[in-house]
């Protein structure tokens, strides 16, 4: 009988010794609700100016060691030193991405920037590495194909910069060389550039209008891609020669694809039209809107100012800036196609915009208070995709032109997709940027920067 009282006795002690501690339920009068933490799903506040540079420099650690350049015979294996001794077997080192395509032209016009914002030499040493190395191999690849009886140019690795078929080819990568010789380049890039410029004003197709076209995916098509795969080179080269007559096709350009693609209720462009269409079916896609945006700051950055279109393209500007916020994601992203929420959120896009943003708040051409915070959330959820070996995640790969949302909807993404290094490099640099000019701070839970 004792045994069995024991245990009942040691409760009731215990109990009799216990005060039951019922939590109070958080309620308007005893919590202040408006401070409770918010569930993020990526990180909400002011980034530090160290951790910015810290991932710029773990992409360019990643790409360094991933992108060599030099040339090796393709049968033996063997690295050729002697550029004299190229024949048909000469190829480019394979390393993750392609140094010769519109997407490293990004990336090098990035890394030229990056060290004119951080200082740090070792980003322009990577870009003017590879594009010396292009200008000064090109002419043997020249000389290869005045060998009788062998087309270098069909086959070369070089063959896209030496023999453009479309403005993919070389329009960025001619705007990029145009960069490095205008921020002290020693290397003659002129061959090149000249080649590239008289492309793309007498060989690429036109309309009758004279706005550069395609002939696929069906006659007469544009792209809002070719926005950037040639206005900016125009402009760089206005910038490098002093010829209005860069500038102005530039602009000229500039005002053709917006008559035909600028969506004026949306403030957003469509990603393709065609001549042959009665209706023209809008596809808003984030990446070709965000090459869109790219160009008309590449444009005002070396436009003059008292240039017939400079207020043309600045309120151009001002505008997409204004239709781009309204589709920002909560998490900081846009979607792939921006105005379907039911569509995945995308990191090139999400890039561009971030530096365009901060780009046009730095150089004063928009609202800083409004669109600051914005673009510190842009490049939050950049960040978020930038994982520990320097890789850019969640990238659309290259696409081509649809008029049906399955196309853009399932798109696949990949680390190796290279369109979104240039932009992530050119984000973080212009966010680098603006943090160190502006002051920041946490006002009622939210982002705000300080009048200045």
């Amino acid at each position: 009988m004792r045994e069995t009282l024991y245990p009942i006795v040691l409760v009731l002690l215990f109990l009799s010794c216990t005060t039951v501690v019922t939590k109070e339920t958080q309620n308007d009068t005893n919590t202040p609700l408006h401070l409770v933490k918010p569930d993020y799903p990526t990180f909400y506040g002011i980034p530090d100016t160290a951790e910015v540079k810290k991932t710029v420099e773990r992409i360019h650690t990643y790409l360094n060691s991933v992108t060599p350049f030099g040339f090796v015979n393709s049968k033996t294996g063997e690295v050729l030193t002697d550029l004299n001794k190229m024949d048909e077997n000469t190829t480019l080192v394979k390393g993750d991405f392609r140094i010769v395509s519109y997407e490293w032209g990004v990336t090098y016009g990035a890394m030229m920037k990056a060290t004119a914002i951080t200082g740090d030499p070792a980003f322009r040493k990577y870009a003017e590495d590879r594009l010396n190395f292009i200008a000064e191999s090109a002419p043997y690849f020249e000389k290869l194909d005045s060998s009788e009886g062998f087309d270098w140019g069909a086959k070369g690795p070089l063959k896209n910069l030496l023999h453009p078929k479309a403005l993919d080819d070389c329009g960025a990568m001619c705007a990029a060389m145009f960069k490095a010789k205008n921020s002290g380049s020693k290397t003659d890039f002129s061959h090149l550039t000249d080649l590239h410029l008289d492309y793309i004003l007498n060989k690429e197709h036109r309309l009758s209008d004279g706005n550069l076209a395609r002939m696929r995916p069906q006659a007469n098509s544009l792209w809002l891609d070719d926005m950037f795969m040639a206005i900016p080179a125009l402009a760089q080269a206005g910038m490098a020669t002093g010829e209005a007559r860069y500038f102005d096709e530039a602009t000229h350009q500039i005002h053709l694809f917006t008559e035909k693609m600028f969506n004026d209720e949306k403030q957003v462009f469509m990603h393709g039209w065609i001549e042959g269409m009665s209706e023209h079916p809008q596809y808003h896609w984030g990446r070709a809107n965000g090459w869109a945006i790219l160009t008309l700051v590449e444009v005002l950055d070396v436009l003059p100012e008292s240039h017939q279109d400079f207020s043309f393209v600045l309120d151009l500007l001002k505008k997409h800036v204004k239709g781009l916020a309204k589709y920002q994601d909560g998490t900081g992203f846009w979607h792939q196609l921006l105005d379907r929420n039911d569509t995945y959120l995308e990191t090139s896009a999400t890039a561009i915009y971030t530096y365009s943003f901060a780009h046009a708040i730095n150089k004063g051409w928009i609202d800083r208070m409004a669109y600051a915070p914005a673009a510190i959330l842009g490049w939050n959820a950049l960040n978020s995709k930038i994982n520990a070996k320097g890789q850019v995640e969640g990238t659309c790969v290259g696409t081509g032109m649809g008029f049906d949302p399955a196309f853009y909807s399932y798109r696949p993404v990949s680390e190796y997709a290279a369109h979104g290094y240039g932009p992530a490099i050119l984000a973080s640099v212009e966010i680098y940027e603006l943090l160190k000019n502006n002051k920041f701070e946490i006002n009622d839970s939210s982002v705000q920067i300080l009048a200045k």
